[in-house]
């Protein structure tokens, strides 16, 4: 063999390529039948990226707006925290501010050995209420607007407590529905507040008051006993309210000598509020008298 016939190689053709499976028209409709699976699967995936974060938003939203989820506000605390505690909730500071009557309570209260919770008017919320009877006073003073409540155009018999929160008809929905917060302001035509009625303190408050004295400073406090009622029936001992009208430097004055005569001079509430009665008599502008539920209460009103 000579030396040239052996470096000869044959060249190959390329093998021609097989035809893929799915060129045939029926590979063809698999293929635009699998194209618009995903597509349909992706529109589905985008649709639920969507939906369902609406879905929980919605669900979120109407839940707080029922039951809105607020820390309960923080005190100014005084004295120590042994012993009875008392608590000052100081609502009427918004509009007749009066530090010197907060001031001379504190000391007295202290000078009894009560350890004493300022609250401030921005402080006074529907949770404030709310979360009120669990946190263990055994002496409550509510220096806070209230007034009859309305049925329409005329005067209900139960009082309303005012809050410090504007109102707002998709808050609260179950209360406002079962007919435990009301609508209120102080004037015609002025901005408007959640009150809270007789039923809120009843059935929405949490916990028991522990035999608790709750004095109520603001108007129409016992016109009605309905207020006194559902404190009474959530465990407090005995209410001190006035049966109408009155004046702040009135009643201020009033519970100034209410509680020199219980913390100091060793009274009963009846014999106090009858006491303080006589030296100062009722509100001069709408003879309105201060008043004692129930009228027969035990002798230790007060730790």
């Amino acid at each position: 063999m000579s030396g040239e016939s052996k470096s000869k190689r044959r060249l190959r053709k390329p093998a021609a390529p097989k035809p893929r499976e799915d060129a045939s028209p029926e590979g063809a409709a698999d293929r635009a039948k699998g194209s618009g699976d995903l597509r349909d699967k992706i529109a589905i995936l985008i649709a639920a990226a969507i939906i369902i974060p609406m879905v929980v938003f919605t669900f979120l939203t109407f839940r707080r707006s029922d039951e809105p989820d607020r820390p309960a506000p923080a005190p100014t605390t005084s004295g120590s925290a042994a012993g009875p505690r008392a608590a000052i909730v100081d609502h009427l500071a918004l509009t007749q501010p009066n530090p010197a009557f907060a001031q001379t309570a504190t000391e007295l209260l202290e000078q009894a050995g009560y350890a004493v919770d300022y609250y401030p008017g921005e402080q006074v919320t529907v949770e404030f209420y709310r979360d009120l009877p669990a946190w263990g006073h055994e002496l409550i003073i509510l220096r806070v607007h209230s007034a009859l409540g309305r049925v329409g155009d005329r005067p209900a018999d139960w009082v309303t407590l005012f809050t410090s929160e504007s109102y707002d008809k998709t808050s609260y929905r179950k209360d406002q529905t079962k007919q435990r917060l009301s609508k209120v302001s102080y004037y015609e035509g002025g901005p408007e507040y959640f009150g809270v009625m007789p039923g809120f303190i009843k059935s929405s408050a949490k916990g028991k008051f522990q035999g608790t004295t709750i004095i109520i400073m603001g108007c129409d406090g016992l016109k009605s006993d309905a207020m006194a009622e559902a404190f009474v029936a959530k465990g407090a001992k005995a209410v001190v309210a006035w049966d109408g009208l009155i004046s702040p430097q009135h009643t201020d004055a009033a519970t100034e000598r209410l509680l020199q005569h219980l913390l100091k001079d060793g009274l009963t509430l009846q014999e106090a509020v009858a006491q303080t009665m006589a030296e100062l008599g009722p509100d001069p502008s709408y003879e309105s008298v201060l008043r004692l539920y129930p009228p027969a209460e035990p002798a230790a009103a007060t730790p």
